[in-house]
């Protein structure tokens, strides 16, 4: 740890964390430690089996995006030239060379749809049975595979014509032109919900659950596939092939990376989603410690705006893994989601049950991340849950928006790591900022810092400098993805993402598992 001089408010810099991968090998940037050493832990399986799913066009264009996953994939040569962007980026060099895995593009389970049939489902007038209908296109074809086939998926792929991204979000559900929509089973049986016969034969309109799911593809997916435990990679088809989909000025429809880095990003996640543990985990991260971050989502259709709760477990390895809590009226007159004592005691039970059954015995230390205060009622049941060797500590963490900044002088805002210690439980970190390692700052103006607060313990309190290094080392641990850093650390990042998947009621049924199935 740097300190500066003194001043008014103390700042402090608190180093970046380091990366641990294959024989103990460290590095700050997961690209290149994978790289170098490639990837920590031991591999459950060399070779990936796939399942694709999407048109023939489709199929094809990942198939020899594989091609080249398995080959590498170069900077493009106008980046390579120019130094200043040339830090932004690195070659992959290939699935075998980074993650010590490889897939075979000629061995992969397919299974083809038409362009007929999707145009067909996405076209539905009732934008709900719209969006139901085409994610069972994809997720029939998984359950039956299932249910017939004797060869294991360890990944399911879906290839996502533009059209789906199109018609089955809720944004484009809302703008729906009723002229260019054909009726759905739904709308030739019944036009109003409270008007449902008794019985249908059709599973995804009988019992109202078309309804019971917000009509976002996506979400529908994941939660679908979480049911039946299987884990999916949604890739567009406009990723694999932007030069394919170019508007009436010739150019690409949409903006996407460049081709190295899609390729670290789709590697990174197909390892993660097709292995026991993570590629990378946090060097020194400190034992004994567990880090919850809290989740609540409002219920769709819900007449008591009912929410429902979860908790991401993330541990020492980095891995994590989702509970769902109990549904409920956790939402205050104030907007803000607070638990009743019964389900907090229940919520963190289940969380200390599942770190014994790992570890042998309690934690020491378990943080509890949320972006709002916890209420007295739910504080007594987070004490009353926790072991006397256990130090549970509430942390507030929270984004700010231009309330605080800070310059530096040079070229470049402040470093990333820098940290204004307010006192000993308030603090701002900045997750976002200049980072030496690559000579840049990755944004497009003075970073904003988050706030951190820690409000409570039930035992002596952790000094506000190791909350804040405990934060910054989760900002390293998305496996979706090879970045460098995040600006959120992942008990907060993804609360939106899980509790998403969690409001489904094709979830309803979800218990335990992985955070893997929600990203």
């Amino acid at each position: 740890m740097i300190e500066f001089p003194e001043t008014s408010l103390q700042i402090i810099h608190i180093d970046e964390p380091e990366l641990e991968f294959a024989y103990g090998q460290t590095f700050d940037h997961p690209k290149d430690g994978l790289f170098l050493y490639g990837p920590e832990g031991k591999l459950s399986r060399k070779e990936v089996k796939l399942g694709v799913i999407g048109t023939s066009e489709g199929i094809s264009e990942f198939k020899a995006w594989s091609n080249r996953l398995n080959e590498g994939v170069a900077v493009p040569a106008a980046a390579s030239r120019d130094k200043n962007v040339r830090l932004h980026l690195s070659d992959f060099p290939g699935l075998t060379e980074a993650f010590s895995i490889k897939i075979d593009p000629d061995s992969f389970t397919e299974y083809h749809l038409t362009a007929q049939e999707i145009d067909e489902a996405t076209s539905i007038e009732n934008g709900h049975e719209a969006v139901a209908k085409t994610a069972s296109l994809f997720v029939d074809l998984i359950i039956r595979h299932l249910n017939q086939e004797e060869e294991r998926v360890d990944v399911w792929v879906l290839v996502l014509p533009e059209l789906i991204h199109k018609r089955c979000r809720p944004e484009a559900i809302k703008r729906r032109a009723s002229g260019e929509l054909t009726p759905g089973d739904f709308n030739k049986k019944q036009r109003a919900r409270a008007d449902l016969p008794l019985f249908i034969d059709d599973p995804i309109l009988a019992g109202e659950v078309i309804f019971d799911d917000i009509p976002d593809f996506h979400r529908q997916i994941k939660a679908k596939l979480l049911t039946v435990g299987e884990v999916c990679q949604l890739v567009r088809e406009t990723t694999l092939s932007p030069g394919k989909f170019l508007n009436r000025a010739g150019n690409p429809i949409r903006g996407v990376q460049d081709p190295a880095s899609i390729s670290w990003n789709l590697a990174t996640a197909l390892y993660y989603k097709s292995q026991a543990t993570p590629p990378w985990k946090i060097s020194g991260m400190r034992e004994g410690v567990c880090y919850i971050g809290l989740v609540f989502k409002l219920l769709p259709n819900h007449k008591d705006n009912h929410a429902c709760c979860a908790a991401q477990m993330f541990l020492s390895e980095g891995d994590g893994v989702v509970f769902r809590g109990a549904n409920g009226p956790w939402m205050t007159k104030e907007k803000e989601f607070h638990l009743s004592k019964e389900a907090a005691i229940n919520l963190i039970q289940t969380v200390l049950t599942t770190y014994r059954d790992k570890f042998g015995g309690n934690p020491k230390e378990l943080f509890i991340h949320g972006k709002t205060k916890f209420s007295q009622e739910e504080w007594e049941a987070f004490s009353e849950a926790a072991p006397s060797e256990t130090n549970i500590v509430a942390v507030r963490i929270r984004p700010t928006f231009g309330d605080v900044k800070l310059f530096r002088e040079g070229d470049y805002p402040c470093i990333r790591g820098t940290a204004m210690v307010l006192g000993k439980s308030d603090a701002f970190l900045w997750t976002s900022g200049y980072v030496p390692r690559i000579d840049t700052y990755m944004g497009p103006e003075t970073p904003n810092p988050i706030s951190v607060t820690v409000l409570r313990s039930t035992n002596e309190p952790p000094e506000i400098e190791v909350v804040l290094r405990d934060i910054l080392n989760l900002t390293k641990i998305n496996y979706n993805a090879s970045n460098y850093s995040d600006s959120l650390p992942v008990t907060i990042r993804f609360a939106d993402k899980v509790g998403d998947v969690l409001v489904m009621g094709s979830a309803q049924d979800a218990e335990r598992q992985p955070f893997k199935f929600y990203v």
